[in-house]
């Protein structure tokens, strides 16, 4: 008689709280339409592994479906390089080539990475742990489950929680920083976009070299590199369309349903609440802030020594971070909110692939660095 109530009996208030969660992520993914290719799969993860028992993982000495997934897509990068592939056939770097200016701010925005290291290991953690704490600031996801994969695996699970989720919530996050280190004048900043031909040699010579020069400098990070300007090559060499093509629909859209899952099943209610997972939480949301923060600044920064009609929309800067294509549509969404038809979008996507490119670099400096540094 006991089995038929087990359901009932396995409940506990840590079970009850990650139903919330799991249901507070879906709300957003539906009612909100807060990047619901993340947030739904990711929410209703959360709810599955939570369930008695939790056989959706492992039950009986054997594995469930989650627990298969997770370890042969996350634990072992498999869907971050597929995401990265995906990723790389969808960027045109074009915008980039037009306004090279656009990867400093690339730079500028991964000022929240390092901060947030720092204040890690002021906080407690060991370097290595800091180190993946703080690269959720480049709003990034498979570089945060790579360095986490390398740095922090006990962390895993938080880790890739965090990055994807605030991935989602940028619509969320950046505004209110960008409105409060930014007046409204500022925010109106027309910049003028001037149409200009980018040669095909160009954009196929650009992922090989960057590949080429990224393994020289850090070899550590071209996993990375490699998948996503391998991606960008398809998409730029015109004689695999169809290839193209679905790395940027089928494979996106399958290895994104698949992640989603996958790291909603890594919020366990006896691991997630726990001290140490909310406070990698908090961290990682304000590696974001300062992420946002650091591209804004410099952008005002910048201003300060050019003429009145060459100014740098401000907001242009918190595209920086790498959450592509997200950030540049919530920055064109905020210009055309203070003065309509003030269209920004094409500068904000140069600063946003500019922010995919920083994103891995800032994640192979980590990597090549911090064992030096212990060392």
């Amino acid at each position: 008689m006991e089995a038929l109530f087990i359901g009932f009996t396995s409940l506990s208030w840590q079970m009850l709280v990650m139903y919330a969660v799991g249901l507070l992520l879906i709300y957003l993914a539906i009612g909100k339409e807060y990047e619901p290719m993340l947030l739904l799969p990711i929410g209703f993860g959360a709810i599955l592994v939570n369930l008695p028992l939790s056989v959706v993982w492992g039950y009986e000495g054997a594995s469930g479906f989650l627990k298969i997934l997770y370890e042969g897509g996350i634990a072992n990068e498999l869907f971050p390089i597929l995401i990265f592939i995906a990723v790389g056939a969808m960027i045109d770097f074009g915008p980039l080539f037009k306004n090279p200016s656009m990867i400093f701010f690339g730079a500028a925005a991964q000022f929240g990475i390092f901060a947030t290291i720092i204040l890690a290991s002021l906080l407690g953690f060991d370097l290595k742990t800091a180190a993946s704490i703080g690269i959720i600031g480049a709003a990034d996801g498979p570089t945060a489950i790579y360095v986490a994969n390398k740095f922090a695996k006990d962390y895993l699970g938080p880790i890739s929680v965090a990055a994807y989720s605030y991935m989602a919530l940028v619509p969320l996050i950046q505004p209110p920083v960008i409105k409060a280190l930014t007046s409204k004048a500022e925010r109106k900043i027309k910049m003028s976009y001037h149409e200009a031909g980018v040669p095909k040699w160009l954009k196929v010579v650009f992922p090989i070299a960057v590949t080429m020069i990224s393994g020289i400098v850090a070899p550590i990070s071209v996993p990375l590199v490699g998948s996503l300007m391998f991606g960008n090559l398809i998409r730029e060499s015109g004689v695999l369309e169809r290839l193209s093509q679905t790395a940027q629909n089928e494979l996106a859209y399958l290895v994104t349903l698949l992640l989603g899952i996958a790291i909603g099943s890594s919020m366990k209610a006896d691991k997630f609440l726990d001290y140490h997972t909310l406070l990698i939480l908090g961290m990682g949301l304000l590696a974001f802030v300062f992420d946002t923060a650091g591209g804004v600044l410099f952008a005002k920064l910048i201003n300060m020594f050019l003429p009145k009609d060459k100014k740098i929309n401000p907001m242009i800067g918190a595209c920086g971070i790498s959450a592509f294509p997200m950030s540049a549509r919530v920055i064109q969404k905020m210009a055309a909110e203070e003065e309509r038809g003030n269209i920004i979008l094409m500068h904000a996507v140069g600063a946003n692939v500019s922010g995919q490119l920083g994103s891995i670099i800032a994640g192979g400096m980590v990597l090549a660095l911090v064992p030096l540094f212990l060392s």
